[in-house]
């Protein structure tokens, strides 16, 4: 065999191999982006024209977090918050658009004392969806309800109103990842199996029978543990 042959055949060879180990990378790339983002990785990726492009994106995302200084909260810290959010959630039986802002608020003074920059509501998303992906949509739901929250119905402000306790509990709470920690974090807040909140009943909206006008109601006592006040 020529010797020009055998090169030829061992360029193409490493060729063949280098492909081979790039697209083993990107495959392990993408699962890996996908089980740190879930339903972020699916919206990103279908926001773009380009799944890669997408891919550099979220991985983007993940280098800034890493210069974040992401800070636990100490246990009186997490109790003012949680009292801050208990008088929120009171403010709404009479006020809720204004309960609704400064639940907003709250979630954005909570970012900043876990140590993320709150400097816009797009970046705060992209940097939250690194470690809270789980709870973003959330976010994205009760910030669009709070941005019209004129025009919101009382129904759809409460909405809000739960979504935002969700995203500022995993806040308070970090956000654990695996099954046993969101089983047991799920039980201390008052959630069921099926992600059904018991607690939403504090917003409920009812009607008086001697006006037939609605009014909103809360339960009795509010919480005032760590949790999110409840």
């Amino acid at each position: 065999m020529p010797t020009w042959l055998i090169v030829v055949i061992v360029v193409v060879a490493v060729a063949v191999l280098g492909a081979v180990i790039w697209l083993v990378s990107q495959e392990m790339q993408r699962k890996r982006l996908q089980q740190r983002f879930g339903p972020e990785y699916d919206r990103t990726v279908e926001e773009s024209d380009n799944p890669r492009a997408a891919q550099r994106e979220l991985a983007e995302r993940e280098r800034r977090h890493k210069e974040f200084d992401i800070r636990p909260l100490s246990a009186s810290a997490r109790e003012r918050y949680a009292r801050e959010w208990a008088q929120v959630q009171e403010k709404f039986v009479d006020e809720p658009s204004t309960a609704v802002a400064e639940a907003d608020h709250l979630l954005v003074a909570l970012m900043g004392e876990r140590g993320y920059p709150t400097e816009g509501y797009e970046q705060q998303v992209a940097d939250l969806s690194v470690r809270h992906a789980k709870t973003l949509e959330h976010y994205r739901a009760a910030h669009t309800t709070q941005q019209k929250s004129d025009g919101a119905s009382t129904e759809d402000l409460r909405d809000a109103m739960v979504r935002y306790r969700t995203v500022f509990e995993d806040l308070l709470t970090d956000g654990a990842d695996d099954d046993r920690q969101h089983d047991h974090h799920d039980r201390r807040n008052g959630h069921d199996r099926n992600g059904r909140d018991r607690d939403d009943d504090r917003l409920e909206v009812h009607e008086t029978p001697e006006t037939g006008h609605q009014e909103h109601q809360a339960s009795a006592q509010p919480r005032t543990e760590w949790n999110g006040g409840r």
